[in-house]
């Protein structure tokens, strides 16, 4: 059986700690027998046989990105390559690239009340990426995000209002998967920095949703 392959690119805002959270997801490819390559620039993208990778994965916040790299990462996820991520580092990139925004099914626009306690719901899907977990409380960042409809919603979190009272009651998905022509694509808010991957339920969310998408 030949060794998947998998691409990470870390980069920007460095309090998601990219680098660190980077060398987690390394770790837990490589124990699953995968082969790692692990980059620091988004010129990575730009790679002509992009596609040869199973696996991408951008750990990378409030960047940009060229055109001509973007058009080849979207070209090799369309064509079959998969791609996963977490939080800020995959669903706040690079915030002037709708196209960009088109594949991963989602946008971050807020985390109300910044670091506080609140719960993820896992949705009665009967997926494997969450089969055997339960409902669970987390302390991190909330993340309020626009969202496709298209995507399909593995688990939720539902805002109190407490800071602003129009949000009350809504329902924001937190984990969810989608296709994006022949690749798959897996993202969870979770992950505001590495330690958070400590936490059992949100680690094994995210191995399960990588191992999905990769092809």
């Amino acid at each position: 059986m030949t060794q998947k392959k998998a691409l990470i690119v870390w980069g920007g805002w460095e309090g998601h700690t990219p680098e660190q959270s980077a060398e987690v997801m390394k770790e837990t490819l490589e124990s699953n027998g995968f082969d790692v390559t692990l980059e620091a620039s988004t010129k990575a993208f730009a790679d002509p046989d992009l596609g040869r990778f199973d696996l991408i994965m951008p750990v990378i916040t409030m960047s940009t990105i060229e055109k001509e790299e973007l058009e080849n990462l979207i070209k090799a996820v369309r064509t079959g390559s998969g791609l996963a991520g977490f939080h800020g580092t995959m669903c706040d990139s690079f915030r002037n690239e709708p196209d960009y925004q088109f594949m991963t099914g989602g946008q971050w626009v807020a985390h109300p009340g910044d670091i506080i306690d609140y719960s993820i719901q896992i949705s009665p899907t009967g997926d494997p990426i969450t089969e055997g977990l339960s409902d669970f409380d987390y302390h991190s960042e909330q993340y309020y995000m626009h969202v496709d409809p298209s995507i399909e919603v593995l688990a939720t979190t539902t805002f109190d209002g407490s800071r602003f009272e129009e949000i009350d009651g809504v329902v924001m998905p937190v984990v969810w998967k989608r296709k994006f022509g022949k690749g798959r694509v897996f993202y969870s808010a979770l992950g505001h920095i590495a330690d958070e991957f400590k936490v059992p339920e949100m680690k094994t969310m995210m191995e399960r949703g990588a191992l999905w998408a990769a092809r």
